[in-house]
């Protein structure tokens, strides 16, 4: 119930051609709102009907995969279900390619077992893509986390130039996707151009030792969480841990921005 209500809400920023709804530049910049506060005052703005009517298609805000994302995890927990949106490569998009993806975990008490849910698809996306799981329970092997992706791309058992999105792939992608889940298991989900730290090096540029602290973090993350060895290795290695001025790239240029104000240094 509560995917199908988001699904009144939000509007895929890539699928809204496909719906029949063109859309502005500036309703594109929506996609960039990083606060489920502001993506529900928005909401408001647009049609101040309750949450749980759905939006016609020209005042539902437009979002990506990282919105239906955390808005579901957001839902979750204020009920108290343990949630938590999640970063790494869908395996369903595309055939043989890993696509830039955010689907969302929750705790399922009865069943002892997270559970990932993909908040974005509706039943025109599992039409036109012809998807064959349930989208509220997406199989392990369908969403891959942005840690078995680096495990699997730097064992050689993955190619890392099918993962990406658009033009952009390779290894310092699914690193930065890596770093992004990390982010997101300490309660930080950022936007998935913003970037920081050792997403901001090269590849070429990487030292033995921070190459294997972030293997031995992506094995934290799979799907048996070891929340104390993530926690631990984001406060202490500075790599990783996301600090107030981040840089974002937007379609206008790399920006640097404080990403708790959402103000441009």
């Amino acid at each position: 119930a509560l995917v199908s209500m988001i699904h009144g809400l939000v509007i895929h920023v890539f699928w809204a051609d496909r719906y029949g709804e063109p859309l502005t530049e500036e309703r594109k910049n929506q996609a960039g709102l990083r606060h489920v506060e502001q993506m529900l005052n928005q909401i408001m703005l647009q049609d101040d009907a309750p949450m749980v009517e759905s939006r016609s298609l020209n005042t539902q805000i437009v979002g990506n995969c990282r919105s239906y994302s955390v808005l579901l995890a957001s839902m979750l927990q204020s009920k108290g279900v343990p949630a938590r949106a999640r970063c790494g490569f869908g395996r369903y998009f595309k055939p043989d390619w890993h696509e830039d993806h955010w689907i969302c975990e929750y705790w399922n008490a009865e069943q002892s077992r997270w559970v990932m849910v993909d908040a974005q698809l509706d039943a025109f996306q599992i039409q036109e893509l012809k998807i064959d799981f349930d989208p509220l329970d997406v199989p392990r092997d369908q969403f891959i986390v942005g840690g078995k992706a680096w495990e699997a791309c730097r064992s050689g058992r993955a190619d890392p130039h099918k993962h990406g999105i658009f033009e952009m792939r390779g290894l310092w992608f699914v690193r930065g996707n890596l770093i992004r889940d990390v982010a997101a298991l300490n309660k930080i989900e950022l936007l998935p151009w913003d970037s920081w730290g050792w997403m901001l090096k090269d590849d070429s540029s990487f030292r033995d030792e921070e190459l294997e602290i972030l293997d031995e973090i992506a094995a934290c993350t799979f799907d048996e969480v070891n929340y104390l060895a993530v926690r631990d290795s984001y406060e202490t290695q500075d790599g990783l841990r996301v600090p107030s001025i981040i840089t974002s790239f937007t379609p206008s240029g790399a920006l640097e921005v404080d990403w708790m104000l959402e103000n441009v240094v």
